[in-house]
C-alpha cells in the first residue's frame, strides 16, 4: 500500500520537476489521482471521499486563500498609492554600500514583505529593488531568494504555520515555539551567508557586525514573539527589529568601501514625517491590530465569532470552525483604511482588489486542490501507510530526515503552506509510529515548516519568480546551482538540530 498511497506525491514530483506542469494544473490531477486511490485500494466510502473533498476546499478558502488574497491586495494597494516607491527610496538612503543596502533591503524589509504576504512577494520586490540600487541581477534574485528561505514559515502572517497546527490539532502557540526554536541558526546565519553568496569572504570580512546585527536581532525578537503571541506576529516582529537595528548601525557605523559603493543615488532625498508614516500605514495598522487581536480578552470575545459546519462524513468526523474576525479580515481592513488615508477612492481599491484576485486564480486552485487532496490522504489512511513504510526503513532515525522530507514538499509546491498541508499529517503519524510522545510529536511537526524554509531556497518556482522579476531569463540553472550549494549544508544542520533537539522538549 505503500506506493498507493505515495502516488499523489510523486506524481507531484514527476510533473513539476520532470514535465515542468505549472502547480495549478498538477495539483487538480494530485487531487484525483488521491480520489480514485481513497476509494479503490483504502476502501473509503464515496460520500467520505466527497464530503472530506468539499472540506479541504472550505479550509483552503478561509482562512486561507483570505489570507493570500488580503495580503495581496495590501502590498498592491500601496504599490498604487505611491507608498511603494517612498518606501524603496527610504531604505535605499540609509547607506550607499551595496551589502548594507543587501542586509537591509533582501533581509529586513524582504523579511518584512515576506512575513506579511508571501507567496513570491518578498523575492520579486527585494530582488527588483537591489537591481535598482546597482547590485547584478544574479546577486539580487540569489540573496533575496536565500532571505526568503529563511523565514517562510512565516510567511503571509504566519499561514504556513497556523495551517499546520490546524490540521495537526497541536497547539499553535506550540507549533510557532519549536519551529522558531528549530529555525535559529537559519536565522543567525543566513546574513553571513548572503553576503558570502555576493561577493564572497572579502566582502564579508568588514560586514560581520553588521551580519550579526540581522542575524540576531530577527532571531531573538522572533523567539520572544513566537512563545508569547504565536505565528502570526513572530515573523513579523523579527523582520521590524531586524530592519529597525541594521538601520541604526548603518547610521552610527557607516560602511565605506569604493568597490561596493552604489553608483547613482539621490543624495537630496527627503521625506516629511508625515509622509513616511503614510507609506508605511497599512503595515503599521496590520501589526497593531494582529497585536491587539492577540491580547488574550479581545481573543476571546473574536473567537465566539464564528461558525461550525459539519462537512466531513466519515468516522471520527469534527466540525469545521470558521473564525470571521481573524487574519484575512485584519488585513483587509488595514489596506482599506490605509487607502482611504492616503486619497485611494473606494473604485480604486475595488479595481486594485479585482486585479489582485484574477492575478491569483491560479493560485486559487492549486491550494484548494492541494489541501483537498491532504485531506484525502490522511482521512483515507494513505498518509499513514507512508508513515508506516518510512518508519520501517529509518527507525528511530526518522527526526533526521523530517525536515528533509518538509523540504521536498517545499522544492515540489513552491509554499511553505502546501508543503505543511500536504505532508504534516504524514510526520505526525511517522513520530507516532516510532513511539513518541505528544511533544515530540509536535516538534516533528514542526520540523516540517523548519525543512519547507530550507526547501524554498532550491524551490523551482521562487527562482522563475525573481529571475522573472529582474528580467533574467534563461539564468534558473546558474542559480539553482549556487542554492544547492546552501542547501546541503542547512538541511544537515537542521537534521542534526531535529534529531538532538526532541530529547530536550
Amino acid at each position: 500500500m505503500f506506493i498507493q498511497g505515495l502516488s499523489p506525491i510523486l506524481w507531484l514530483i514527476v510533473a513539476l520537476s520532470i514535465l515542468k506542469l505549472p502547480a495549478w494544473k498538477a495539483c487538480p490531477v494530485a487531487l484525483v489521482i488521491s480520489f480514485v486511490i481513497a476509494w479503490q485500494c483504502f476502501d473509503m466510502a464515496l460520500p467520505d471521499v466527497m464530503t472530506g473533498i468539499l472540506e479541504g476546499a472550505a479550509m483552503a478558502v478561509w482562512p486561507i486563500l483570505g489570507v493570500i488574497v488580503a495580503a495581496i491586495f495590501a502590498y498592491n494597494l500601496t504599490v498604487h498609492t505611491g507608498g511603494m516607491d517612498k518606501i524603496k527610496d527610504m531604505l535605499s538612503s540609509v547607506s550607499t554600500d551595496k551589502r548594507m543596502l543587501i542586509l537591509i533591503i533582501a533581509w529586513g524589509f524582504g523579511g518584512f514583505l515576506e512575513c506579511m504576504s508571501g507567496f513570491g512577494t518578498a523575492v520579486a520586490i527585494g530582488a527588483s529593488m537591489l537591481v535598482a540600487v546597482g547590485v547584478t541581477p544574479i546577486s539580487a534574485v540569489t540573496v533575496s531568494l536565500l532571505s526568503n528561505a529563511a523565514m517562510s514559515s512565516y510567511g503571509s502572517v504566519g499561514l504556513p504555520l497556523t495551517t499546520l497546527a490546524k490540521l495537526t490539532n497541536f497547539d499553535p502557540l506550540q507549533i510557532a515555539s519549536y519551529t522558531a526554536i528549530q529555525l535559529s541558526p537559519m536565522m543567525i546565519l543566513m546574513p553571513f551567508i548572503m553576503i558570502l553568496a555576493f561577493g564572497g569572504i572579502k566582502a564579508l570580512k568588514s560586514m560581520i557586525p553588521a551580519c550579526i546585527v540581522g542575524g540576531f536581532g530577527f532571531c531573538v525578537p522572533s523567539l520572544i514573539a513566537a512563545t508569547t503571541l504565536g505565528a502570526s506576529l513572530a515573523g513579523i516582529a523579527g523582520a521590524v527589529c531586524s530592519m529597525s537595528a541594521l538601520v541604526i548601525y548603518a547610521k552610527k557605523f557607516p560602511v565605506h568601501d569604493p568597490e561596493y559603493e552604489i553608483d547613482d543615488y539621490d543624495e537630496n532625498f527627503s521625506i516629511t514625517p508625515g509622509e513616511a508614516v503614510r507609506a508605511w500605514l497599512v503595515f503599521i495598522l496590520i501589526f497593531v491590530f494582529l497585536i491587539g487581536s492577540s491580547i488574550p480578552a479581545v481573543a476571546a470575545v473574536l473567537g465566539t465569532i464564528n461558525t461550525k459546519i459539519m462537512i466531513y462524513t466519515g468516522p471520527d468526523a469534527a466540525p469545521t470552525n470558521f473564525q470571521w474576525v481573524t487574519t484575512p479580515t485584519i488585513i483587509f481592513v488595514s489596506a482599506v483604511l490605509s487607502g482611504l488615508i492616503n486619497n485611494a477612492t473606494l473604485g480604486d481599491m475595488a479595481s486594485v482588489l479585482s486585479r489582485t484576485v484574477k492575478t491569483l486564480i491560479p493560485t486559487f486552485i492549486t491550494i484548494i486542490t492541494i489541501i483537498a487532496t491532504a485531506r484525502i490522504m490522511g482521512y483515507s489512511g494513505m498518509t499513514m501507510a507512508v508513515a508506516a513504510a518510512t518508519v520501517a526503513a529509518t527507525g528511530t532515525l526518522y527526526p533526521f530526515i523530517s525536515p528533509l522530507i518538509g523540504s521536498i514538499g517545499a522544492f515540489i509546491t513552491g509554499s511553505a503552506t502546501s508543503s505543511c498541508v500536504l505532508l504534516s499529517k504524514l510526520q505526525v503519524d511517522s513520530a507516532l509510529a516510532i513511539g513518541l510522545g505528544e511533544s515530540a510529536q509536535a516538534w516533528i511537526a514542526a520540523a516540517n515548516a523548519t525543512g519547507s524554509c530550507v526547501g524554498k531556497i532550491i524551490s523551482p518556482q521562487s527562482i522563475a519568480i525573481g529571475a522573472a522579476a529582474v528580467g533574467a531569463f534563461g539564468v534558473e540553472g546558474q542559480l539553482m546551482k549556487i542554492a544547492v550549494k546552501v542547501y546541503i549544508p542547512f538541511i544537515l544542520i537542521i537534521g542534526c538540530v531535529i534529531y538532538f533537539g526532541q530529547a530536550l522538549i
